[in-house]
């Protein structure tokens, strides 16, 4: 049996993308003025990217897991659960 990477394992997984409301918000004025950016790191789907100026988080991919909202020392992360019908749907496991 092969051992999938983490790209792959993600792959198996449904996003359905909530527009409209998204389940995380980012004030993104107190990121700026974060120095370890430890939402950069802990994501597991490694979603949130910093480009030295702003921070910007893709909400297709989340699986939801909170680490992100955990780990921010700023909180600047405000997370909420997807409204129904939206949001990761595993497909194995």
């Amino acid at each position: 049996m092969k051992r999938l990477s983490i790209q792959e394992r993600l792959a198996l997984d449904k996003f359905q993308v909530d527009h409209e409301e998204p389940h995380i918000t980012i004030n993104k004025d107190i990121c700026r003025r974060c120095v370890l950016k430890p939402c950069t790191f802990v994501c597991p789907a490694a979603l949130y990217t910093w480009n030295g100026e702003d921070i910007s988080f893709d909400h297709a991919g989340c699986l939801e897991c909170g680490a992100c909202r955990v780990a921010c020392t700023g909180k600047a992360i405000t997370w909420n659960y997807p409204r129904g019908t939206f949001g990761v749907n595993y497909r194995y496991g």
